[in-house]
């Protein structure tokens, strides 16, 4: 290996429940795939799926702090399962999708929505809406071996104690399987991804010094406050 003129990233690494730690390589976002945020935000219900990325360096660890992003006046809340991938593929069959998950997390996929609704007007790109520093707060994976494959379960996002988002697995439009199996078509998925599934309605501003709380039954939780 050639001589690094400068030192490299530390890993992206993630808790994993019962011991070990989750190297992150990318961050891959399902958009869309709960119907009542589908129409909340204005847009028809069943299309294909579609996919944004964050980078991997843009995880916080469970219960650290968030700093409260530059550019924007709108910062947006979106809890979500997180599927953990722990085995590769591309093209891979809808029927073998779930063969490839190490397990699950709560996640937050933070938005800057007024850089969003500005880049939607104009036809660009998401990437300064969705993929800023800190814009994915992660809580623990927890393995499938153990918490099995929830297709049900509710999904919750409190603020200060207060629920902003309640709903359920069972909503998803794109199952699990099925977002592996098309986002496998576009890109070879490897050990160490994540792919953020999509929020439920609900989705609403944080301010500074707001405490934020989400909860997924049967799989966890992940908490983080606005610095």
């Amino acid at each position: 290996m050639a001589d690094l003129i400068f030192p490299a990233p530390e890993a992206v690494v993630i808790p994993v429940s019962g011991g070990g730690f989750f190297p992150v390589r990318r961050i891959y976002c399902v958009g869309r795939n709960y119907a009542e945020h589908i129409r909340e935000m204005g847009n028809d219900v069943r299309e294909p799926p579609f996919f944004f990325g964050k980078p991997a360096d843009a995880v916080v660890i469970d219960g650290a702090p968030m700093a409260y992003p530059p550019q924007s006046s709108d910062l947006h809340h979106e809890i979500e399962l997180v599927v953990a991938i722990g085995k590769g593929g591309s093209f891979i069959a809808e029927a073998a999708a779930l063969d490839h998950v190490l397990g699950y997390a709560a996640g937050l996929d933070m938005t800057r929505r007024d850089l969003q609704a500005e880049a939607k007007k104009k036809g660009r790109p998401w990437d300064m809406a969705k993929g800023f520093d800190q814009s994915a707060p992660i809580g623990t994976i927890a393995p499938a071996a153990e918490i099995g494959h929830p297709q049900a379960g509710a999904i919750t996002l409190s603020v200060n104690g207060e629920v902003r988002q309640s709903g359920d697995l069972s909503e998803q439009i794109w199952r699990v399987a099925e977002a592996i199996a098309c986002l496998s078509t576009f890109v070879a998925l490897a050990p160490g991804d994540l792919i953020m599934t999509g929020t439920p309605a609900g989705v609403s501003a944080v301010e500074r010094g707001d405490v934020l709380e989400g909860r997924i039954a049967g799989v966890g939780s992940v908490r983080t406050s606005i610095a």
